[in-house]
C-alpha cells in the first residue's frame, strides 16, 4: 500500500502487506495469519520471506526510476530475535539495497511487552541505518520515556483516530496533538486510514508529513 507526501501527493514509498485468499476459507485476515505463524513457530521464516520479497520489489522499482522506500512490519517475536539484525544485513547485501531504503514498523504494544530487549534489537537495527516506525500510534501504552530512548524515525497515527477526524473534534484534537509531538521531537508523522480528500486537506493544514489509505489506493499487488 502506497504512502504519499501530504503536501505534494507524491508517492514516497510502500508498506508490504500480507494477504491470503485461501481456496476454501476465502480471505484470511492478516492478524489471523500472524497469530498462527507465531503459535506454530513459523513467524521467523514468514518474516524473512516477506522481507526478501519486499526488498527485491523495492530494487525493481528503483531500477525503473521510482525512488521508493519499503516498510515491513515486525511482530513481537521478531523484535525479540537477536539474530534479526544479522538476517537484515544479509538480505540487504544479497539484494544490493542501502539500509536507508528499509523501514521496520513496530506496534506500541510490542515495544512495551519487553522494553529492555526490544530497545537492544531496535537500537542495533537503527545503527545499521534502517528506519524505525511506531505503528498504530495512540492505541498502546508506551510512555514518553520509552519514546525518548528508542531511536524512532516515524510515528504512524492509528486509523481509528484518522477515519472520523473531519467530523469528530476529539479525534481531530488527538491527531493534531500527535502531529505536534512528532514535530517537536523531529519525528516524521504518517496518518493511516485516510479515505477522503477532506481528511487529506485537514492533515495538510496541521502539518502532517505523509498519508496512507484508500484515498490513494487499496492494497495492491506489486505489478
Amino acid at each position: 500500500q502506497a504512502k504519499a507526501d501530504t503536501r505534494t501527493g507524491r508517492i514516497t514509498g510502500m508498506e508490504a502487506l500480507v494477504r491470503w485468499n485461501h481456496p476454501r476459507r476465502g480471505f484470511v485476515p492478516p492478524e489471523e495469519i500472524i497469530h498462527v505463524a507465531e503459535q506454530t513457530g513459523l513467524i521467523r521464516p514468514l518474516t524473512l520471506f516477506v522481507l526478501a520479497q519486499a526488498l527485491r520489489q523495492c530494487r525493481s522499482w528503483r531500477r525503473a526510476g521510482f525512488d521508493y522506500d519499503i516498510a515491513v512490519n515486525l511482530s513481537l517475536r521478531n523484535i525479540l530475535d537477536a539474530e534479526l539484525p544479522n538476517d537484515v544485513l544479509r538480505l540487504l547485501d544479497d539484494v544490493g539495497l542501502p539500509s536507508s531504503a528499509l523501514t521496520f514498523e513496530i506496534t506500541e504494544s510490542s515495544i512495551m511487552a519487553d522494553p529492555v530487549r526490544t530497545e537492544a534489537v531496535v537500537s542495533r537495527l537503527r545503527s545499521m541505518g534502517v528506519s524505525i516506525a511506531i505503528d498504530d500510534f495512540g492505541t498502546g501504552y508506551s510512555s514518553f520515556s520509552h519514546l525518548k530512548r528508542l531511536p524512532v524515525d516515524e510515528l504512524k497515527i492509528d486509523k481509528s483516530f484518522v477515519l472520523h477526524m473531519a467530523v469528530d473534534e476529539s479525534d481531530a484534537t488527538i491527531v493534531r496533538t500527535i502531529v505536534d509531538l512528532g514535530r517537536n521531537l523531529g519525528i516524521h508523522v504518517v496518518a493511516e486510514g485516510v479515505e477522503d480528500l477532506d481528511t487529506w486537506e485537514k492533515l495538510g493544514a496541521i502539518g502532517c508529513d505523509a498519508i496512507q489509505g484508500y484515498v490513494l489506493s487499496k492494497p495492491l499487488g506489486a505489478l
